[in-house]
């Protein structure tokens, strides 16, 4: 907000190289950056398992695969189309920045590191921000509607880079996700629609970015 360029016109990287022309180094430095943003999950089911709980409590798990398979590409369907043009008339009006999703040179491994980082968004997000952070608050007393505005709270404000309709999009997300992790008792379904949806704009966006003219370039 304070730089010379409007809003609209400044750029937001999601996945960029990290060791450009060097194509073993860059897969190696992603794969190394994937794996270590998970450590804070690691660091959940070892919170989970002090209190004499495991990940099962929140939901990660594969108890019921298929059910969460169809539910989160049902919500991903949902939810990655409204994001979609949600996202362009953010940008239209000037509170979003341009967000670029993917810069990865065209190597081989480009797609499966884009599905990783994907799939790794969505583990870190929703199992720390929906299922551990609502299970936590639950404990402690919290109303349902408070801990479903703080949980949406933080999840759009690590979305503030994108711009204030980043910021917006995720919070409204953030409760329709809260709402049905409590229906249904579970992270898992968010979890593969989080990943549908941010691998759908990754790779999507890698294709089309610059190449239609309704996407923002």
């Amino acid at each position: 907000m304070t730089s010379s360029k409007p809003i609209s016109g400044q750029t937001a990287v999601i996945v960029g190289s990290r060791a450009p022309g060097r194509p073993w180094l860059d897969l190696s430095w992603q794969v190394f950056a994937i794996v270590t943003a998970l450590v804070p999950v690691a660091l959940v089911g070892h919170f989970l398992a002090r209190s004499g709980e495991t990940m099962r409590t929140i939901g990660f798990d594969l108890r019921d695969r298929f059910r969460d398979l169809w539910r989160g590409t049902a919500i991903a369907a949902v939810i990655g189309g409204a994001g979609l043009l949600f996202y362009i008339g953010a940008h239209a009006t000037g509170a979003n920045l341009t967000v670029d999703p993917s810069q990865l040179p065209d190597y081989w491994w480009r797609i499966p590191i884009l599905i990783l980082v994907s799939a790794q968004n969505a583990v870190l997000e929703e199992v720390i921000v929906l299922g551990y952070l609502n299970h936590r608050l639950d404990q402690l007393g919290w109303s349902v509607r408070r801990a479903t505005v703080t949980s949406s709270l933080v999840r759009g404000s690590y979305h503030l880079y994108q711009g204030l309709g980043g910021f917006a999009g995720n919070v409204i997300m953030g409760v329709i996700f809260t709402y049905l992790y409590r229906r249904w008792g579970r992270v898992m379904p968010l979890v593969v629609a989080h990943t549908l949806i941010d691998t759908g704009a990754l790779i999507g966006a890698t294709y089309l970015l610059g190449k239609v003219s309704w996407l923002p370039s």
